[in-house]
């Protein structure tokens, strides 16, 4: 049974999970990683693949199934815990190889696991994570399109994101009320400069918030008009039509003054 506290929506169409494992194309020396296997729907043909498979899984209940089943198939390691609090550079470090990491992700926790995963120390060779399409819709607009927003600049800030295809509710038990998406993320760094993170994380979400405003109007409490004007923007402009790379040099800016 589905626990509604941690938001399990559990994969069981064949078709989709073949998909999934052709995208993903794990090879026998990779140190993959499912996270949230359930009832080992993605598991099974992924450990068909490798040589080991660590699986985190929170769920006690279905944390004893894994278990015994690790007993039985000792390329199988479960780590018992949440993946929100997961030391990734440890696994990386104990695999000695740099990680790749699946999984069917509960919608409650997704953008607070991706940007956990973006910004740990661990080394990730890329992500492919089944997440709400209106999430991987807004993760790879870019500026102009109607889901350009503030998450669509941080990730674009942190990695490379490719949507792969839609999975309709039918796929899942229970069905969600949503259609999913499975997504590739592909950590690196990005072809502009970023002097501070923090700060543009900062610039990002002063310029969405209010989105109908001008660029002039939500970071006036960053930079004056003409201290955007001085990075090649127009201060008119709002944020849906500003690039990350003009993102990072406004700011750039406001790091100077901070």
């Amino acid at each position: 049974m589905a626990r509604k506290r941690f938001g399990q929506n559990f994969l069981h169409e064949r078709g989709v999970i073949d998909r999934i494992v052709t995208a993903i194309d794990p090879q026998a020396d990779d140190a993959l990683i499912e996270i949230g296997p359930g009832h080992g729907a993605l598991t099974d043909p992924l450990l068909a693949r490798v040589n080991r498979l660590r699986v985190i899984e929170i769920d006690y209940d279905l944390i004893a199934a894994l278990e015994a089943r690790a007993i039985r198939e000792p390329r199988l390691h479960v780590i018992a815990g949440d993946a929100l609090t997961m030391d990734y550079a440890a696994i990386a470090a104990e695999a000695g190889a740099a990680l790749r990491l699946v999984g069917n992700l509960p919608y409650n926790i997704s953008s607070p696991l991706l940007f956990a995963l973006l910004a740990s120390a661990a080394p990730i060779t890329d992500m492919h994570f089944m997440l709400q399409k209106e999430v991987v819709d807004r993760m790879v607009a870019r500026e102009g399109d109607a889901d350009y927003g503030r998450l669509s600049v941080a990730i674009a800030a942190r990695a490379s994101a490719t949507a792969l295809f839609d999975v309709g509710p039918g796929a899942f038990t229970p069905p969600p009320k949503v259609t999913s998406a499975v997504v590739r993320l592909v950590p690196r760094t990005p072809d502009f400069v970023i002097d501070d993170q923090p700060v543009f994380d900062r610039v990002i979400a002063a310029a969405f918030n209010q989105r109908r405003k001008t660029l002039r109007n939500a970071l006036k409490n960053l930079l004056g008009a003409d201290d955007i004007a001085a990075c090649e923007i127009d201060p008119g402009l709002r944020a849906e039509r500003v690039s990350p790379a003009a993102f990072a040099r406004l700011a750039n800016a406001a790091a100077r003054h901070f």
